[in-house]
């Protein structure tokens, strides 16, 4: 498997979305995979709302286009994605995933948003044309501890990245 691409849509980048994509970036580091991340708080605002071009947007635009693998997580705000995620999508085309696989990721304070795995994040990247595993991953605040998430939530991921690179062996560039 080619290079993946790791997007944490979190305005935190200590969240705990992200620290289910840093599980993500150690599982496919073991199985050497070198994957870029990209923290969307990290990059300029102008940027993220297509006023400006800067060489960091470009730079994550461009590990994007260039990754097979797609990880997109997000905190759960207003039943949906964080409106950091939504303005990056929006720089992208129509088609600009086709032919990438992609894992949802998201987390909130409780089970009551679960379904935004399916109702938010797999119509996005579906609709820049990723192929998005069925194993979505949903972390609520009780799965996570100072040592980070719990054995269920952390195996949950693990499997997600396993059935991303079984389906990137099926699908052609």
């Amino acid at each position: 498997m080619s290079e993946a691409v790791i997007i944490s849509g979190s305005p935190s980048a200590r969240s705990r979305s992200r620290r289910l994509l840093s599980l993500a970036a150690a599982r496919l580091a073991r199985d050497g995979v070198a994957a870029t991340t990209i923290d969307l708080c990290d990059l300029p605002a102008e940027d993220l709302l297509g006023r400006t071009r800067t060489p960091a947007v470009e730079a994550a635009l461009a590990a994007v286009a260039s990754a097979r693998l797609v990880i997109v997580g997000t905190p759960v705000y207003r039943a949906s994605f964080s409106g950091l995620l939504k303005v990056f999508f929006d720089l992208f085309p129509q088609e600009a995933l086709a032919g990438k696989v992609a894992i949802a990721v998201a987390t909130g304070a409780g089970p009551a948003h679960a379904l935004v795995i399916d109702h938010a994040l797999r119509p996005l990247l579906a609709s820049v044309g990723a192929l998005v595993v069925a194993t979505g991953v949903y972390g609520i605040d009780a799965q996570f501890t100072d040592e980070g998430p719990d054995a269920a939530l952390a195996a949950r991921i693990e499997r997600a990245v396993a059935e991303a690179q079984e389906a990137l062996s099926h699908v052609t560039r």
